[in-house]
């Protein structure tokens, strides 16, 4: 059966007699989802049917549902009347803004909805997210980097997993859980072709939390024993904010090896095109020559609709691989810090030898000033 599309710009004018084809895609390392649009832009090949501008709106229909409306951001023409236009939806303007910021004692769903409040992101339904993050400073990072690194905090403390989604014009931050699986990939039926690998390269058997300070270091330690009879020692070391106490410290190690033991396995398949098949959902596949059979994430999609005809290639995999970006401390200030620890120490080494009280108090200054 034929897939029917249309294609609406600027909310005026239905263009899909003059598209050739359209591509729909997305990647769960991405906030946005990208549309790209081939066609003929000309009805007498002398002049341009649709005067088609950048920063007008684009939306796209299959078979009369609405899977895509964003921004055209690219649009490029040639003189045969050959053209291309490339669209984000809103979440693009995530990656679009560089900031620096501090958040204390935040939640990730506080820093998601103060971000778009200041930066003008119409924000809908943003799950609370439970964590109650110390301190974040992010520097020189977009806003899109900043909510992934606090997701990544609160996913390391409490494994709970958040994707940020675009929906109706608004920034959406919705909770990801396990749930059935509502769609089957399997060969002879809807795959045209697949492949499979598996890698040990990025997994980890053991981690190891450094936290505390000098005075009073705390760690933890947790090994997946039966995969280092099975891998070898593979031991990730991590350092975790000053303040966190040996509790939040012993947690954030089992997360880690709960996230890092895991073999990586990776599946690229082509298929009969299912809409609802997208980054961040989850498929049943199943492949008789690749051995592929079980359920898979989606981690990137591209869905081509050319002739009547719907196509998709999805790259699966057996882990949730969410975003991630790790949080380093001030680096700053951490320089500042040991800067002034060094230039006290020396005082107090010298204040031993001239035993002046003064240098004590100079100590004292020196420290609370960090």
């Amino acid at each position: 059966m034929a897939t029917n599309i249309r294609v609406l710009y600027d909310g005026k004018y239905y263009i899909e007699p003059l598209v050739k084809s359209v591509k729909w895609s997305g990647d769960v390392a991405k906030p946005h989802r990208t549309l790209q649009v081939s066609l003929s832009n000309t009805i007498n090949g002398e002049e341009q049917a649709v005067d088609i501008e950048v920063g007008k709106e684009i939306r796209f229909y299959a078979d009369g549902v609405g899977l895509f409306r964003g921004i055209i951001f690219e649009y490029s023409v040639n003189n045969r009347g050959d053209a291309t236009l490339i669209a984000h939806d809103e979440n693009v303007y995530l990656t679009k803004n560089v900031d620096t910021r501090k958040f204390v004692n935040m939640t990730a769903q506080a820093i998601v909805k103060e971000i778009g409040k200041a930066y003008g992101i119409p924000t809908g339904d943003i799950s609370a997210t439970g964590y109650v993050i110390p301190k974040l400073i992010l520097r020189n990072m977009t806003l899109w980097d900043m909510i992934v690194t606090a997701l990544t905090e609160t996913r390391k403390q409490n494994g709970r997993k958040f994707v940020p989604v675009a929906s109706n014009g608004k920034l959406h931050l919705r909770e990801k859980k396990d749930g059935a699986v509502r769609w089957m990939l399997e060969d002879g039926v809807n795959i045209t072709s697949a492949s499979r690998s598996r890698s040990i390269e990025e997994t980890r058997t053991s981690v190891k939390v450094i936290g505390g300070d000098d005075k009073k270091p705390l760690t933890a330690t947790e090994t997946d024993a039966a995969m280092v009879k099975q891998y070898g020692l593979m031991q990730h070391l991590e350092q975790a904010e000053s303040d966190l106490k040996q509790s939040a410290i012993t947690q954030l190690a089992k997360q880690r090896l709960k996230d890092l033991a895991k073999v990586n396995e990776e599946v690229s398949v082509e298929a009969l095109g299912i809409a609802d098949v997208v980054a961040g959902t989850a498929v049943y596949a199943f492949e008789s020559m690749t051995d592929l059979v079980g359920g898979f994430y989606v981690n990137a999609d591209t869905h081509t609709f050319q002739g009547g005809v719907h196509l998709m290639d999805v790259t699966l995999s057996k882990t949730d691989d969410l975003p991630k970006l790790e949080y380093e401390d001030d680096p700053v200030k951490k320089a500042e810090v040991k800067k002034k620890k060094k230039k006290a120490a020396g005082k107090t080494t010298k204040a031993k030898k001239t035993k002046k009280p003064k240098a004590s108090d100079s100590f004292i200054q020196s420290i609370s000033n960090r």
